[in-house]
């Protein structure tokens, strides 16, 4: 058979319109899921799941660059350091309707209820937030304001690119978190949808090139600007697989609640790296 482009159609023609094919519907997949943006989901299967998932980072280069636009223009317009931190820290939230700190908040109330895995659960799909959600959602609010101003004090284009590294960051958490053996916690829902569909091998791929273009992005600091950006992300993802490996453990698996409380996570630990330096 040949398309109706006059091309000639082999199984290799084929299979490299698939991938391609696969490859968009992942990119809508993430950015559909992840962000408020106007894209539209157009498969709903574990397959572009998978796919969207492995491509979580550009989303959150895409948030993380519209945090900087935000504080940038701030301070282009004269205003303080804190007063740019909060909108650098407003947009991300913006542009998920604050899903993930949603997730945080219900994550934390899910821990803090010292409940089984099966109360725990059914206390974070309550529309409420309970006290120990107000006060992670403080506590990482500030420090993620704290952080970014300081950056900012520091200079602007460290600030600059403290959020942009922070939003790809925490978007490749998720990434990591939908790797082969991490099991959802209910049958439906984001967790059911996206756990397990990213092969080990293709998550700790994903993982080293993003921490290298995180890297390459603090070299205008030279080689230690460098080194101390591509710790602040594999610092972020340890605090990342540590708070996972605690949800799996008291909850049976993931929820997409989980999920933002992953990228909020290492969000807040890489600013917070970053501006240590």
């Amino acid at each position: 058979m040949t398309p109706r482009d006059g091309t000639p159609s082999t199984p290799g023609a084929r299979r490299t319109r698939a991938t391609s094919g696969a490859g968009l519907d992942g990119i809508r997949f993430a950015f559909g899921t992840l962000t408020v943006l106007p894209v539209r989901v157009t498969r709903w299967d574990r397959a572009t799941a998978g796919a969207g998932m492995l491509y979580a980072p550009l989303a959150g280069l895409v948030v993380g660059a519209g945090a900087a636009l935000a504080g940038g223009l701030l301070l282009l317009a004269g205003a303080s350091a804190p007063l740019a931190a909060v909108a650098a820290v407003a947009v991300p939230a913006v542009l998920t309707r604050g899903l993930h700190l949603d997730g945080l908040a219900d994550t934390a109330d899910g821990l803090g209820s010292g409940k089984p895995a099966e109360d725990a659960l059914r206390i974070m799909k309550q529309s409420d937030i309970g006290p120990f959600g107000v006060i992670t959602l403080l506590l990482v609010l500030l420090a993620q304001v704290a952080a970014v101003a300081e950056l900012y004090g520091a200079g602007r284009w460290h600030g600059t690119v403290a959020v942009v590294v922070a939003g790809v960051t925490s978007r490749l958490a998720l990434t990591l978190a939908c790797r082969t053996g991490v099991p959802p916690a209910r049958p439906d829902g984001l967790g059911a949808a996206v756990a397990g569909t990213i092969p080990t091998g293709a998550a700790v791929a994903s993982a080293v090139l993003v921490t290298g273009v995180c890297a390459a992005a603090g070299s205008y600091r030279g080689l230690g600007g460098a080194v101390h950006h591509a710790v602040a992300v594999v610092v972020a993802l340890a605090a990342a697989w540590a708070l996972l490996h605690h949800c799996v453990r008291r909850f049976g698996g993931v929820t997409g609640d989980v999920f933002g409380a992953l990228a909020e996570t290492a969000a807040t630990v890489t600013l917070v790296a970053l501006a240590l330096g």
